[in-house]
């Protein structure tokens, strides 16, 4: 995949199973031939692409920066935070129903124009990329599919999963 973040959106059954693998191997394989290859090309609703914005996503809504704790809760549960499933290069996270909620509702009240001036405030270097206006129509477009994801996965009172591999 490439650095290509993907969300799931999950039922407690599934979740249990996910939970249930020991060893981090095992899980990372469950959500390579389970989620990415099984549960994804029957039910593509279920997960929602973010490409490589996941990144600058991340760092809009906290504090600039690409870490599991920084930024506050609950927008800093969007990409990052939440259950870490998975210690080694790729990431794999897990929120709750409730922290679903309770960032779904953060997501509702952010505008354009407060997306823009967070976006503007990352720092190029760390990001390793540079913040202009190309990069940031295409984090706003993900942004956007992603922010309604969340809406229908509170309405569902799902689980989300976040992957990205390194």
């Amino acid at each position: 995949m490439g650095c290509l973040g993907v969300h799931f959106s999950l039922d407690e059954q599934i979740v249990n199973e996910l939970r249930s693998y020991k060893r981090e191997s095992a899980r990372l394989n469950y959500v390579q031939e389970k989620l990415e290859e099984g549960l994804w090309e029957k039910r593509p609703e279920l997960g929602c692409e973010t490409d490589k914005s996941w990144d600058a996503i991340h760092r809009t809504l906290t504090d600039g920066d690409l870490a599991w704790r920084n930024g506050q809760y609950p927008l800093n549960h969007v990409i990052l935070g939440g259950e870490l499933l998975y210690t080694k290069q790729d990431y794999i996270s897990l929120k709750t129903p409730q922290q679903v909620q309770d960032a779904a509702a953060a997501l509702r009240g952010i505008t354009k124009k407060q997306f823009r001036e967070r976006y503007f405030n990352i720092d190029p270097e760390k990001y390793g990329s540079p913040i202009d206006d190309e990069d940031f129509d295409y984090t706003w477009t993900w942004f956007e599919s992603l922010r309604k994801f969340w809406y229908q996965a509170t309405k569902d009172n799902r689980y989300i999963l976040f992957t990205a591999d390194q």
